[in-house]
């Protein structure tokens, strides 16, 4: 199989780098919105071809308020990716997801306040429809290949994400789950709404780390817990991101996402600058003549 990499990784705490990607090669990716987090990485895994983006950067440079998220999502749909399989550490907000157990979810709840989360504005607006925020071929697929991997896999929850990069006080988790929330995280409802903008399919892989800290008799949210469940769990998330990328590939997308903005720019197409419009032309294009 051949051709530009229709599948995107983005690998986030403790998963820097995708395990058995052959023929690697990096891309440094310009974007009208600075750099990526990191280099691209560009090759194939089972001959399917692939694109790795470290999200936080490798070193993991980056905390989630500072990650250039329009940057990550835009040089992958520049390279041709049609779909983000999203890897991400989370913490359970109920007793029934424990540490180690991966979830799938199917809805966001937003509580971000310090980061840009679209790629409109500057003088085009555009309202894409979010009610559905992530892609349930590629949930389905993604959540069939965690289970065939072994993991414990929850089909569909709730991801909070909060705004970081200190972790929840005690209140705010208590708040959270009394909104019937599954998981908290930092940064994937960004990655969410960007990738509905850029016409990508998106789903995550969460891979739960912890409690919080509103479990009682488990130890509070450190950055040891975190790690130790990540490292066990990296080899369990390299071969769920391998299964579905096999399947994902000879996969049409039939579901709604490669056309999010047929109805959703609102701006007259003589009143977009030409500033504006090369910008914005990876996402344009086909809807909007230069």
């Amino acid at each position: 199989m051949s051709g530009p990499p229709r599948l995107g990784i983005i690998g986030g705490s403790g998963l820097y780098a995708l395990a058995g990607l052959e023929s690697p090669r990096e891309i440094d990716a310009a974007t009208p919105f600075g750099p990526p987090s990191d280099p691209v990485v560009v090759g194939t895994i089972d001959g399917v071809p692939v694109a790795f983006l470290s999200r936080h950067g490798r070193g993991h440079r980056f905390v989630p308020s500072a990650i250039n998220y329009r940057a990550n999502v835009y040089a992958l749909k520049a390279l041709g990716v049609e779909r983000v399989l999203s890897a991400s550490a989370v913490g359970s907000m109920k007793e029934s997801i424990r540490p180690r157990d991966v979830v799938l979810p199917d809805q966001f709840i937003d509580r971000t306040y310090a980061r840009v989360s679209t790629f409109f504005g500057a003088g085009v607006a555009a309202h894409v429809g979010f009610a559905d925020p992530v892609c349930a071929e590629t949930r389905s697929v993604l959540l069939a290949a965690a289970r065939e991997a072994g993991a414990n896999a929850h089909d569909g929850g709730t991801y909070l994400c909060m705004e970081g990069p200190a972790f929840s006080t005690r209140a705010e988790s208590h708040l959270h789950r009394s909104w019937g929330v599954d998981v908290v995280g930092m940064t994937n409802a960004t990655e969410a709404k960007l990738a509905r903008e850029a016409e990508l399919c998106y789903a995550t892989l969460a891979l739960v780390t912890d409690y919080d800290c509103w479990h009682e008799t488990e130890e509070d949210v450190t950055v040891g817990a975190v790690l130790a469940h990540l490292q066990a769990n990296s080899r369990l998330a390299a071969e769920t991101i391998r299964r579905a990328i096999g399947v994902l590939a000879r996969a049409e997308r039939t579901c709604g996402c490669g056309d999010a903005l047929r109805h959703a720019v609102i701006t007259a197409s003589e009143a977009i600058a030409p500033e504006a419009r090369a910008r914005l032309g990876v996402l344009l294009d086909k809807y909007v003549s230069r």
